[in-house]
Parts: structure tokens; sequence; C-alpha cells
């Protein structure tokens, strides 16, 4: 009679993991997921100043990313490698009309409107600059050689100034991102990557000279915030005030008296780990920071599972992407990297940001779900 009732007591999951595994989910990474979304949702609630119409439009957008992660995992990864040059063609082709005929919105340039919706290209060109990496290198013999290494670079630095130039500094670093990342899990020599980050520190002069206003402004406020409290340092100043207020424990729930108060801008978006720090303090936030290291593990563990380079290299560089998404905001939003616009990974309020991501993941579990695939 116990051997039966224990039987009945697992049988419901195991039809639920069985469920998840048709529909090409890989089930621990999909837990991780579900359980920062709804992380999301709660903390979203309290920054947003507990309005309901801003948590359904998030869910909403939620939902929609989970769809289409499920239909992306469904795709035999065959197809993304197949298709990841007219993918890329596609996104840079899209990158050149925003410039051309992009709305400009808060004084940048990174939206196209078709009329029924607006959207991100660069979104989109995160996913499709590892993958046409990921194809072009899959093709040779690893590790690189300094031919496929300089056009695989060029096929970086493209999209990068598109970005760039719009501009969207926080976005481009993310591009740039995938695309090194997947040059690093393809065997790029250590002694080249010093060299090229000697080069850029070199370069620094040119580049200082090249860069906007607002962006030189940014460097100088990561550096001494203290200098202009009440203007360019504020949302810095701000921010660390409000994590260094929820202590060990945090204020509770609803208890963050600089989103209340309205101390702390963007307080839904970019600067939302400052909101769940006060509220839920240092173990609050080092629970979240060990929920996002879970996810990042899986999504590494799936690319060491890969029977093949090209999945193997796009993987890789999903994961190390996601781990700068977390690393950059988190590190800006304490101060110790330069804010640059980009939103908490999977918590941050916004409808392009948590549907690339889902995206994203969904390429990985159709990745694992699918293993050697021609």
């Amino acid at each position: 009679m116990k051997t039966e009732t224990r039987h009945e007591q697992f049988e419901a999951p195991s039809v639920l993991g069985t469920f998840l595994r048709k529909l090409h989910i890989d089930i621990p990474l999909f837990i991780g997921l579900l359980l920062a979304c709804i992380l999301s949702m709660i903390i979203l609630y309290s920054a947003g100043s507990q309005d309901m119409d801003v948590l359904i439009r998030q869910i909403g957008r939620v939902g929609l990313a989970f769809l289409l992660m499920i239909v992306l995992a469904h795709i035999d990864p065959y197809q993304f490698k197949r298709y990841a040059t007219i993918l890329f063609g596609i996104g840079i082709l899209l990158l050149i009309a925003v410039l051309i005929m992009g709305q400009i919105s808060m004084g940048a340039q990174r939206w196209l409107d078709l009329g029924f919706f607006r959207f991100q290209p660069s979104e989109m060109i995160k996913l499709t600059t590892p993958m046409m990496i990921a194809w072009y290198l899959a093709e040779y013999p690893m590790p690189p050689k300094s031919r496929q290494l300089f056009m695989a670079s060029v096929l970086i630095i493209v999209p990068t100034l598109l970005i760039a130039k719009q501009p969207d500094l926080g976005t481009a670093l993310l591009v740039a991102s995938s695309g090194a990342g997947v040059l690093f899990f393809a065997g790029l020599s250590w002694w080249i990557m010093g060299g090229v980050a000697a080069v850029l520190a070199a370069l620094t002069p040119i580049i200082w000279h090249f860069m906007h206003g607002y962006q030189r402004d940014r460097v100088l406020t990561f550096l001494n915030p203290e200098a202009d409290p009440l203007g360019r340092g504020y949302h810095i100043i701000q921010s660390k005030i409000a994590i260094g207020s929820g202590g060990i424990y945090g204020k509770g729930w609803l208890g963050s008296t600089q989103s209340e108060l309205e101390f702390l801008p963007e307080s839904s978006t970019d600067f939302i780990f400052a909101v769940f720090a006060e509220e839920f303090g240092l173990l609050g936030s080092l629970g979240l920071l060990t929920l996002y290291l879970l996810i990042i593990a899986r999504c590494f563990y799936i690319a060491s599972e890969t029977q093949d380079t090209f999945s193997r290299l796009l993987a890789s560089s999903l994961a190390f992407t996601f781990f700068v998404y977390v690393f950059v905001n988190v590190g800006m939003v304490i101060g110790v990297l330069p804010v640059v616009g980009v939103p908490l990974p999977l918590i941050s309020y916004g409808g392009t940001s948590i549907v690339t991501l889902l995206a994203g993941f969904g390429i990985l579990m159709s990745i694992h779900t699918h293993k050697k695939f021609r």
C-alpha cells in the first residue's frame, strides 16, 4: 500500500517532466528562468509604484517571450546554422535602416516603426552576431588562424559600430561581447587577447575623442560621482544609498523608500537591482546572484554537452553574453562600472530585452535537446 502511495505521489511530476521534454524544454534551465521571472514580477510591483497596469503589461511580454522560447527550442539547430548568414545580413540591413529612418527617442535613434509595432533591430543582432561567427569558424579547424580571426573581427566590428552610432553603447558592448565570446571559446590565444587589450589601451585618447559628450560624462561620473551630486552623479549616488540602506536583511517587500519617494531614477528598469537590494538586503541580493549563477552554470553545461563545433561555440557565447549582461548591470548599479544603460536581465521592466533573452535560451534548449543534429 505504501509503495502504491509513493508511486501516485511522484506520478504527476513525472508526467509534467515528460510533457516539458516533449516541448524540448530543458527542465533545470526552465525552472531557473521561471523563478527569475517570478522575482521580476514581485519587485516590479514595488519598483513600479504598485501599478497593476505595469505588472500586467510585463506579464504579457513574459508570456510572449516564453512562447517564442518554446518555438525556437523546437527548431533543429541545423536550421540556425543554415540560415545564419541570411539572418545576420537582415540584421545589418535593419541597423542601416535605423540610421536612415529610425525613430528618435530621448536623443537616440534606435527604433524602427512598422505602423502596427516598433522594435529595436539591435536586439536581433545580439543573437545573429554569435550565430554568424559560430557558423564561419565552424568551417575551419580549431583554434582559428589569423585569417579567420581577422574576418570574424570584421563581423563583430560592423554591427558594433552601427549600434554605437545610434548611439547605444550598452547594446554595442553586449554585441561585441557575444562575438568576442565565440572567439574566446574557439581557442583564441591569451597572447592575442592581451595584445588586443594593449592596443585598446593605447587607443584610449582616440576613442575618447570620438565619444559623445554624454558618454564622456558617464566615464567622469564613474570616476567621481560626488563632483556633481545633483546632476550627472545623482543616479549612482542614489543607487548606492538604496543598496546601503537595505543592510543585511533589507526593509522588506514594498519598503523601498528610495523608489517610493522617487529619489531613485529608472527604478523599474536600469536601477531595479538597487530597489531589490534595499528591500531584500545583502542576503536577498546574494540569493538573486546565486540564481543567476545557477542559470549561467546550466548554460555552460549545455555547451559542454554539444557534439559539434557550431553548437558549442554558439551555446558558449550565449551563456557568456548572459553573464556579461548581469555583470555590467550589477557593476554599474553598485558603482564599479560606468552607467551604460544595460537592464538587469529577466528582472527589469521592458519588452524587447526579455524577448531577446528568452529567445537565446530557446536556442540553447534546442541545442541541448536535439544534441548532434547532422
